[in-house]
């Protein structure tokens, strides 16, 4: 998901912004003076950092891989898997990692690419005839390496309501909706975070291999590698004892949730892992597709896939704009940014870095690979937060690379505490100015009914008791009630409060006063863009049957 931030949790927008962009693989040289006093910077100590990041970012566990020169350093837990259970977090215990699963659906698409199944600049409708976007001009012209760039002009997280939270969409239906969604911008002329695309990718994986994407990446990936802890999907998880449990904020304070089940959406967030397992991934991905210590049948030794795709997955392909960090992080900021095929892309010191950030309900993650120096670090979290992942990943960067340190700990944790606390007052300063006397232009009553989006479908308002309560008919837990705010403008608190994603509802009323549409938007700057309210244009169902 995902990948901005709720900092109860970051969100998943913001957690991909936040590592690619604000704060980049760059390590400071100094550390910025505080009121004119130079600070002193902590000895870099792994279970040290790692301990104090648990404790400054209220994350229960975390589990750390780094691998260096063809060799895994560390591949340890720390923390617990869930609160209130002593179980602790080891180097098999399994995390949700998000879209970090996205660089493992383009290395399938690699693989196919090398057998000859498929080319990069292949049309998607060679492979999938019936795949349809909004516009027939980016139907025809859209290519397998679109699907990965994240440059289609679909809008940030487009769509992504059709698969999370939970919902009742097959991904046949998903790839069927995605010809009502309005792009935000003309085909390949900017870059703007999508999920969906990804999930065609993984469609045109279980097309090529005559198997689901799930095992298609255990045979081609996951078995070649000796990954054996991996999986595709949380069903898979069942009976093992050693499993990372979610947690979110629920009012400013941490606690267990439970998982978030995508079955529909693998092809972009399909994959669980552990800090062993992942730790084999990124050395290959830093070998350029080489197997270590394992020979072909030709006695040559064994690729995942060619050094040319190995190339051509960390290539640029859509170039990232640079936003300025905040002037404690002003050292962090990159000198190029971009996307390739799964992978971000950027500078660090005049070395090129991959890496990738994940989010999902309850997990975050964050993969960080330095070619050049033949570096690797994976962070695994079981919660909402994207600053743990950021402090410890600079602190080993700086580290392994002979960086002068900074205290990365100190500085995120100020940095996110200020930008949490700006918007929380943001959204007091809203709700202070709203018009609290005024009253809908209708009896409560006449709101109640069934609404219909393009792309998405039916949401129900209706009355429980005293109550009135809105559904989202395909994601069962996205239910809330309303609550008004002003004029005919209300908010739908969800009754899952660690999805921390209130929103607005507003009605546009017709001339006779009938309701026209309903437009919905997050209150919160915070909440993860995955919940992309404001893409839905929700009509009454009545008044869309009268017109046919």
């Amino acid at each position: 998901m995902k990948n901005m931030h709720k900092l109860q949790g970051i969100s998943a927008a913001i957690v991909l912004a936040f590592s690619s962009v604000t704060l980049p693989a760059m390590a400071a040289d100094t550390v910025p003076a505080v009121a004119g006093t130079a600070a002193a910077v902590p000895a870099f100590d792994l279970d040290q950092d790692v301990n104090s990041a648990l404790k400054t970012f209220d994350v229960p566990g975390i589990a750390i891989a780094i691998v260096k020169d063809g060799k895994v350093i560390t591949a340890k837990g720390f923390g617990v898997r869930k609160l209130g259970d002593p179980a602790p977090v080891d180097a098999r215990t399994l995390f949700e990692v998000a879209s970090n699963s996205k660089g493992f659906t383009a290395a399938a698409l690699s693989m196919l690419v090398d057998e000859g199944k498929l080319a990069w600049d292949d049309p998607v409708t060679k492979h999938l005839p019936g795949f349809q976007m909004y516009d027939s001009y980016v139907t025809g012209a859209m290519t397998i390496r679109d699907l990965l760039t994240h440059r289609s002009g679909l809008g940030l997280g487009a769509g992504d309501l059709l698969w999370w939270p939970t919902t009742t969409f097959s991904t046949d239906e998903i790839i069927e909706k995605l010809r009502y969604i309005r792009p935000a911008t003309s085909f390949r002329s900017s870059y703007a975070y999508d999920n969906l695309l990804y999930i065609v990718a993984g469609k045109i994986i279980a097309e090529k291999t005559g198997k689901t994407w799930g095992e298609a990446v255990h045979e081609r990936i996951l078995a070649p590698l000796g990954m054996t802890g991996t999986t595709t999907s949380l069903a898979e998880n069942a009976g093992n004892p050693d499993v990372a449990n979610a947690h979110s904020k629920i009012n400013g304070k941490i606690a267990a949730v439970k998982s978030m089940p995508v079955p529909n959406a693998v092809g972009a967030v399909g994959i669980n892992t552990n800090a062993e397992d992942i730790a084999k991934w990124m050395m290959v991905l830093l070998d350029g597709g080489k197997i270590a210590g394992v020979k072909d049948k030709d006695g040559k030794e064994a690729r995942l896939f060619s050094e040319k795709q190995g190339r051509e997955m960390w290539s640029e392909q859509t170039p990232v704009k640079i936003s300025e960090p905040k002037p404690a992080l002003a050292a962090t900021k990159p000198n190029f940014s971009a996307y390739g095929l799964g992978f971000q892309l950027r500078d660090y010191k005049g070395m090129k870095v991959a890496m990738h950030g994940g989010a999902l309900q309850g997990f975050y993650s964050r993969v960080v690979m330095v070619p050049e120096a033949k570096l690797g670090v994976a962070i695994l979290t079981n919660a909402e937060n994207g600053g743990s992942m950021t402090a410890l990943q600079w602190r080993i960067l700086d580290h392994y690379l002979n960086a002068a340190p900074s205290d990365w700990i100190k500085l995120v944790a100020k940095v996110e505490q200020d930008q949490h606390e700006a918007e929380v007052k943001k959204v007091g300063n809203a709700s202070s100015a709203r018009a609290a006397k005024s009253q809908p232009s209708l009896p409560l009553a006449s709101y109640d009914g069934e609404y219909e989006d393009a792309w998405y479908g039916k949401v129900v308002i209706r009355h429980e008791g005293k109550k009135q309560i809105l559904s989202f008919t395909r994601t069962p837990d996205l239910t809330g009630e309303l609550e008004h705010f002003q004029h005919d403008t209300f908010i739908v608190r969800w009754k899952e409060r660690n999805f921390n994603a209130d929103a607005y509802v507003t009605f546009s009323l017709n001339p006779d006063g009938s309701i026209d549409r309903v437009k919905m938007a997050p209150v919160s700057a915070e909440t993860d863009f995955s919940y992309d309210f404001q893409d839905l244009n929700l009509v009454p169902v009545k008044a869309r049957e009268a017109k046919k």
